[in-house]
């Protein structure tokens, strides 16, 4: 079974490299803070930091607020309304330094199951999106996002992973699903595929460092973005 998955995993990955060939390459750092706190059996918060450079590392270029409310339909099932706040500072020749703001309206679906002693979650994520343009009107659009995630303990007979070393693989699909013709008139977005090596200190706390490769389908260019994330997790 655990085969079925990582084949699909990789399939994916496949996917975004091969849609977006002959595109332009960048290297960026990524610090990704996510907290999801429950405050009884059927209700919770969740909140996710974002803060990213730009090409080469050379300053900060975006930055993501993203809280919101969860429903906990069961141990395996939840679901989840939120907003988000992105901010991305642009360097055009003629404006300087040039900050633009999108907000974001956006609903998710969660799934988690086990495979052996494998963690697997899959999230359904659709987004509404107000999007700020350059000499352009503001854009409204709605975008699709399915996500998967496996978290693999690198220590034997840990089917009540607590504590230790572990593996995290994971990949990412995003596809423009309402007035794509306002964006990069694609259907499909990009695709973010990830490895990476976390401890968990305890139940509430996980550190993880890893590769991310952002590939992107543009209007004009198309992107391959390579990134190193250092990712936090806690659960209250």
């Amino acid at each position: 079974m655990i085969r079925i998955y990582i084949f699909l995993l990789t399939a994916l990955c496949f996917l975004g490299t091969t849609v977006i060939a002959q595109t332009n390459s960048q290297n960026s750092g990524w610090l990704f803070l996510l907290n999801n706190t429950k405050i009884n059996e059927k209700w919770g918060t969740h909140l996710d930091v974002q803060v990213r450079s730009s090409d080469n590392w050379s300053n900060v270029k975006n930055f993501l607020f993203r809280p919101g409310i969860t429903y906990f339909i069961n141990p395996q099932n939840d679901v989840t309304l939120g907003y988000l706040l992105s901010e991305t500072h642009n360097q055009i020749d003629d404006l300087g330094e040039h900050k633009l703001v999108e907000h974001r309206i956006w609903q998710q679906y969660i799934h988690k199951h086990k495979i052996s002693t494998v963690n697997v979650s899959h999230r359904f994520r659709l987004e509404q999106r107000f999007v700020e343009k350059i000499r352009d009107q503001d854009v409204f659009a709605q975008r699709f996002r399915y996500f998967v995630r496996f978290l693999i303990p690198l220590k034997k007979e840990a089917q009540k992973f607590e504590e230790g070393l572990f593996a995290a693989l994971q990949n990412e699909l995003f596809f423009n699903v309402q007035h794509k013709d306002k964006l990069s008139g694609h259907f499909f977005d990009q695709n973010r595929a990830y490895a990476a090596l976390g401890y968990r200190f305890s139940k509430k706390f996980d550190l993880e460092a890893g590769y991310l490769n952002q590939a992107v389908k543009g209007a004009s260019t198309n992107s391959v973005n390579n990134v190193i994330q250092l990712a936090v997790y806690t659960r209250f």
